[in-house]
């Protein structure tokens, strides 16, 4: 007769790779291996900082050629700011001259970041339905005339509450607006002269 004992239990299994990364996966580990990644990311966006504080990001235009192809295209004599002093930096310039035909009306429109670092807007054109115009000069309230530079200009508040200059004759309107103060304003309209090319 053969005795029988209790039979050997087989060795609980190993347990699988996954089972033993789910285990060490704790919050103290977690936490461990995001503090050097959070570091470096501080110290990046510390260093990238570090960099472009002394970087202007205002990107300044020669409006020359913009102000030239509407000269060309322009059947009227087209002016435009000359000689502004230090710190009137211009951003913008654009015409819808490239594509005008004999006759076709021309706009001018250039934009300024002023000493102050506000807008000033200088616009000229031939066609008072053109949204630099009308949009500007549509619903403004009058305030009178004053004298810039020996010429007499409209002054108003648009419909945003800033101050526009405004003149206008055979046509042709020019003006100067924005967010800019009245004295800043007055001293683009002031440097506006006949463009000579």
């Amino acid at each position: 007769m053969s005795s029988t004992g209790p039979t050997p239990q087989p060795p609980p299994p190993a347990p699988s790779p996954a089972v033993e990364r789910a285990n060490r996966m704790s919050a103290a580990n977690m936490l461990r291996s995001m503090v050097p990644l959070v570091v470096i990311c501080l110290a990046l966006v510390g260093w990238m900082t570090f960099q472009q504080s002394g970087v202007d990001s205002v990107r300044e235009v020669d409006p020359a050629s913009t102000v030239q192809l509407a000269a060309a295209r322009a059947d009227y004599p087209v002016v435009a700011p000359a000689d502004l002093p230090e710190g009137y930096r211009p951003t913008s310039a654009r015409t819808d001259a490239g594509g005008a035909q004999a006759g076709d009306p021309v706009t001018l429109e250039i934009g300024y970041l002023t000493p102050s670092a506000e807008y000033a807007g200088f616009v000229v054109s031939d066609d008072a339905r053109d949204d630099a115009v009308d949009g500007v000069l549509g619903g403004a309230q009058d305030g009178g005339t004053v004298d810039v530079g020996g010429q007499a200009w409209t002054r108003a508040t648009t419909q945003r509450g800033e101050t526009v200059l405004s003149r206008a004759a055979d046509g042709v309107t020019v003006l100067v607006t924005g967010s800019a103060t009245d004295e800043e304003l007055a001293t683009v309209a002031a440097a506006v002269r006949p463009y000579s090319g």
